[in-house]
């Protein structure tokens, strides 16, 4: 598809970047930003700034403790928000919706509650190569306290999962299969309904890490049939120190707390606890309000947007990227497997990729630099570090412009 026609698909579905670019004050706050390091953290559109600080301004009481007005509003603002994540999810119930820190509490959470509670000596865990390091760290700690076995599927030539080795390796021992859905270094895309089979066919559980996909794309967790999913709100255009663990229900009330304090009880003796059904007994203390409150306003916005038009523009967008980048010599793009989305990772001869992110800095280039937390994934691919340019509703053609430009600069440099 030619970028023309492409851009003029987008636009019949209603969506246009320059205008979506308005609604994040950040921009007019830092005239000639590009930002492209959206898979790291999304920038906050006017709606989901405004919708958090009115509530504090107006409306804001601790959850589930007061009778007094202002706590019964909050509450039921919250709960408002958890019945909001459940539709973006199309989960069959709110319960389902746990309030977490992040996607990297949620995965710690099934793994110290679901993995502490029916893992054992002899069990199997299969993850991938393509993992970030909150799905790789979690189970080695387990791991080691517990004694189960803990595999590894690997990329193929192309960068993309070997989904034949992948299937191998998932035995009858194989109590979990824990993928992303979204490698967040390269921007390969796993087929995570396919594997949900593979896993579910041997009687294993299945994992998500649903970071970089949860706001790109229509995620249905009841199409992939995942058991658990996770996704942060600061991705997904929403607040920090928010996030969501999607669970099946009758897995969630299997499970025992991880945590323990305030609003996760029923009745409290010195000599025994009982415990509140879920999702109340995962969220213990105080929970994180206006953060869930501005996720339930961020995912109203993106839903405005259309996942359709959003997925179609960051598809384009990655095309275009590729193409650009490709016509720059001595730039070489990691490989991502058949389908790369949204996240071009790349390095360039002769520069290490911390110079090239403090060079295009200099002309307004916002890009990551680093291992990505990515690091077993790099070793297979005998990189350091890498250069990630990452995409999100605001950014155009102009700002790869902008980027390939800045590359050339930082070559230049380099040269001179």
């Amino acid at each position: 598809m030619s970028a023309v026609k492409a851009a003029a698909d987008i636009k019949a579905l209603g969506f246009d970047p320059r205008t979506v670019k308005r609604d994040f004050p950040i921009f007019a706050n830092n005239p000639g930003l590009v930002f492209l390091d959206s898979a790291a953290s999304a920038q906050k559109p006017a709606a989901v700034i405004d919708r958090v600080s009115n509530f504090y301004r107006t409306d804001y009481a601790n959850v589930h403790r007061g009778v007094y007005r202002l706590s019964a509003a909050s509450s039921e603002q919250y709960e408002n928000a958890r019945v909001r994540v459940a539709k973006y999810l199309n989960a069959a119930h709110e319960s389902e919706i746990i309030f977490v820190r992040g996607a990297t509490e949620g995965i710690n959470l099934v793994v110290q509650s679901w993995g502490a509670a029916f893992l054992k000596p002899g069990d199997e865990v299969l993850i991938t190569e393509l993992e970030h390091h909150a799905n790789i760290v979690p189970w080695q700690l387990l791991r080691d306290r517990i004694g189960f076995t803990l595999k590894v599927a690997p990329i193929d030539a192309t960068g993309g999962l070997d989904l034949a080795k992948l299937e191998a390796l998932i035995t009858p021992k194989t109590k979990m299969v824990a993928v992303t859905q979204l490698a967040n270094a390269t921007g390969a895309m796993v087929p995570v309904e396919t594997i949900a089979k593979m896993a579910h066919a041997k009687g294993a559980k299945f994992l998500v890490d649903g970071c970089q996909a949860a706001p790109r794309m229509k995620v249905d967790v009841r199409a992939i049939d995942c058991d658990f999913y996770a996704f942060s709100g600061h991705k997904t255009y929403g607040p920090t120190g928010i996030g969501v663990l999607y669970g099946k229900r009758e897995l969630l009330q299997a499970m025992p707390p991880w945590q323990a304090g305030g609003d996760m009880i029923l009745n409290v003796t010195f000599e025994k606890t009982t415990f509140q059904d879920s999702p109340a007994r995962f969220e213990a203390g105080t929970p994180d309000i206006s953060g869930a409150i501005g996720l339930a306003a961020a995912l109203d916005y993106i839903e405005g947007l259309g996942l359709d038009a959003i997925e179609a523009h960051e598809a384009a967008l990655t095309d275009y990227g590729i193409a650009a980048l490709a016509k720059l010599p001595g730039v070489r793009l990691v490989p991502a497997g058949q389908r790369r989305f949204g996240i071009l990772s790349f390095a360039i001869d002769g520069i290490h990729p911390h110079d090239v992110a403090s060079i295009l800095d200099q002309h307004k280039v916002a890009v990551r630099a680093g291992h990505h937390c990515a690091q077993p994934l790099m070793d297979k691919l005998d990189l350091a570090a890498t250069t990630r340019a990452s995409f999100g509703v605001y950014n155009d053609e102009s700002d790869i412009d902008a980027l390939a430009a800045a590359i050339k600069a930082a070559q230049k440099m380099f040269a001179d």
